[in-house]
């Protein structure tokens, strides 16, 4: 009998983050910011415990319901108000810039060169020359720009950390 009732509960979770993701739109598993990545690990857990070890599935559902509407609310304030934006959102950080490795900015990041000539594999940047720019986002992921030129739109809000940006 015990075994229905997890099945039960799972089945009812799944349902229950298909209408909530559903109706909070494409966002509600991002990792955007560092609060959807926050919510998303606590959605999660609160997943897991209602699935396995909860005895009624009914606090569960209360709190997903709770983290859904608390990224809808967080996503409309981060939209129309910056202090939430600064408060909820890292900021990308240059670790290249015409093919120079940024050294404080690697350190600031705790990035290895290891790390980064990976990425730049990865990315098929061929030599340190075709490199534009290497951006940590606000994601923790890492955008490799290559090729002959780069539109200074791209990097928009990316801080120079405690790197010298270029003077023009």
């Amino acid at each position: 009998m015990e075994h229905l009732a997890i099945i039960g509960q799972t089945l009812l979770a799944v349902i229950a983050v298909i209408v909530l993701a559903r109706i909070n739109g494409l966002r509600s598993f991002s990792k955007m910011s560092s609060f959807d990545f926050a919510l998303t690990v606590a959605a999660g857990s609160v997943l897991a415990t209602m699935m396995t070890s909860a005895k009624t599935p009914w606090p569960g559902l209360v709190a997903l319901a709770t983290l859904f509407a608390a990224r809808f609310a967080v996503s409309l304030l981060r939209q129309r108000w910056t202090p939430m934006r600064r408060l909820t959102d890292n900021t990308p950080l240059m670790l290249v810039h015409e093919g120079r490795i940024l050294e404080e900015n690697l350190a600031l990041s705790r990035v290895t060169r290891d790390e980064l000539r990976g990425k730049l594999r990865e990315a098929n940047a061929i030599t340190p020359g075709c490199v534009r720019a290497v951006v940590l986002e606000a994601t923790g992921d890492v955008s490799v720009l290559h090729g002959d030129t780069l539109d200074p739109d791209l990097l928009e809000g990316v801080s120079w950390g405690r790197a010298a940006p270029p003077e023009h």
